[in-house]
């Protein structure tokens, strides 16, 4: 009897211990994040301190972490964003997030987001120019969101913008994290994206369901999967918000 495929609801959390020390240069524990004091001056000019988590990933010179990617399937039926199911340790529940990941240095946002898509999902797409908006908007997540599930970072959305990009910082209260949302279209008719050709390329230590949705069913199917036991991911949550409201305004 072959051995099953290892499905992302098989991991669970065995124990949970502080990092001794946070400076991997030292040969200590942390490799991925790091733990800092920040001191500043509030509006009054008092002195203060403030601690804060940060990645240790971000590539010199780069002015963002990673990519969310918005990826759309073309399919005659109608649009479906493409989903992915994934146990993340930090809420010891699998997530149900938008395809993601680290940007590698020298990358732009839409590099990394074709090469993640397809690396993570099989799926060869191409990134879509995006009509900026002017200024800044706040967003804050449903009850149900997470913020960054591969950090643990709890659910605020802020959207700000450098380098031309969307810049999302997940909770700007605790860490400087932050990411570019990039929009990439699939046409689901090229051979290199029928499901029979699709060739992942997952790290050893991912394992990743991958699915899609009808953008028009988004806000119901992450009801229904909150209700199994799933985390909803916020970049999800709010974008299924996002058109659960212009639904019901009629925008």
């Amino acid at each position: 009897m072959s051995k099953a495929t290892p499905a992302p609801a098989d991991a669970k959390v065995e124990s949970v211990e502080p990092l001794v020390n946070h400076s991997p240069a030292k040969g200590e524990d942390a490799r991925w994040t790091k733990l800092v004091k920040i001191t500043y001056r509030d509006p009054t000019g008092k002195q203060r301190t403030w601690e804060s988590a940060e990645r240790l990933t971000r590539p010199p010179g780069s002015a963002i972490d990673g990519v969310g990617i918005v990826a759309i399937l073309q399919k005659p039926t109608g649009p479906e964003i493409l989903l992915q199911k994934q146990f993340r340790p930090p809420t010891n529940k699998v997530c149900i997030e938008v395809p993601a990941g680290l940007i590698d240095a020298g990358e732009t946002p839409e590099e990394c987001a074709v090469r993640e898509l397809r690396e993570e999902t099989g799926y060869v797409g191409v990134a879509q120019k995006v009509e900026r908006m002017g200024g800044m908007g706040v967003m804050f997540n449903g009850m149900f969101c997470l913020g960054d599930p591969g950090t643990g970072i709890p659910g605020f959305v802020m959207r700000a913008w450098a380098v031309g990009q969307k810049l999302r910082v997940t909770d700007p209260g605790f860490t400087n994290t932050n990411l570019c949302m990039i929009h990439v279209a699939i046409d689901t008719s090229l051979p290199e994206n029928r499901p029979g050709n699709l060739k992942p390329e997952l790290e050893e230590n991912e394992f990743i369901e991958v699915f899609s949705v009808p953008l028009r069913e988004l806000w119901s199917e992450c009801q229904r999967l909150e209700g199994e036991g799933y985390a909803i991911d916020a970049r999800v949550g709010t974008l299924a918000e996002g058109i659960e409201v212009a639904r019901k305004w009629g925008l």
